[in-house]
């Protein structure tokens, strides 16, 4: 399993021969703006949330190259009425793709499209493929609710939002790792506008402290699990 940071929480995961995109917010993220959105495959594009910084290029992108689109009932509602193949999921729900299994799991925030329309309810995804597990949790609170994802998937990743402010912070987010019980993180969501900046190295001592690794990606850099 490939993964790929696009800037803000905009992912990139290849599992086999399937890409993934999560989240793609890229032609409005002027830190990204040497990614050329044309240029990126997609079989499938996972949504978290209706927020313009997690949905910008999901119709452009869809559109293009076909994908699907995975996210909650009324996501996937408003992208099948702009004639693009989706699939609904919903809290506590799991599907079998074709690169393996996605469970949609709790997020506290907030959830609406630019419009101000109902996004929906806030979710993350635990995805398991190429025997390998994954938790993408989406812009969130730190919620007791992560405990409940290692009873039934352990992880070999977490990728967390760092950034503070609108999610969870640094601290928080330590502790969300203890939660999942994954000490192995990658943070996401810093950095793209002033009420998300973080010191870079001030987070990795916290989590070096800590006992865990915080991977801070550039963007396009990916890792592989």
């Amino acid at each position: 399993m490939q993964i790929t940071f696009y800037g803000h929480a905009s992912l990139g995961l290849t599992i086999g021969d399937t890409h993934i995109l999560v989240d793609p917010f890229i032609t409005g993220n002027p830190k990204a703006s040497h990614i050329d959105i044309d240029s990126l495959s997609a079989d499938f594009i996972l949504v978290t949330h209706a927020h313009q910084d997690h949905i910008l290029d999901v119709e452009a992108i869809a559109k293009r190259t076909g994908a699907v689109v995975v996210s909650n009932y009324e996501i996937a509602t408003h992208y099948g009425n702009l004639g693009i193949e989706n699939h609904p999921m919903n809290h506590g729900g799991h599907w079998e793709f074709e690169f393996g299994t996605v469970k949609y799991v709790n997020a506290i925030h907030t959830s609406s499209f630019p419009d101000g329309s109902y996004g929906g309810q806030p979710g993350g995804f635990v995805i398991e493929g190429e025997h390998k597990n994954i938790y993408i949790a989406g812009d969130t609170a730190l919620t007791m609710d992560m405990k409940l994802i290692p009873m039934r998937t352990p992880l070999d990743l977490a990728i967390l939002p760092i950034g503070d402010n609108f999610t969870m912070g640094i601290e928080d987010a330590i502790t969300a790792s203890d939660f999942v019980e994954c000490d192995k993180v990658l943070g996401y969501h810093f950095d793209t506008f002033g009420y998300i900046e973080i010191d870079h190295e001030a987070a990795k001592r916290k989590f070096f402290d800590a006992n865990k690794d915080l991977m801070l990606l550039a963007i396009g850099e990916s890792i592989t699990l």
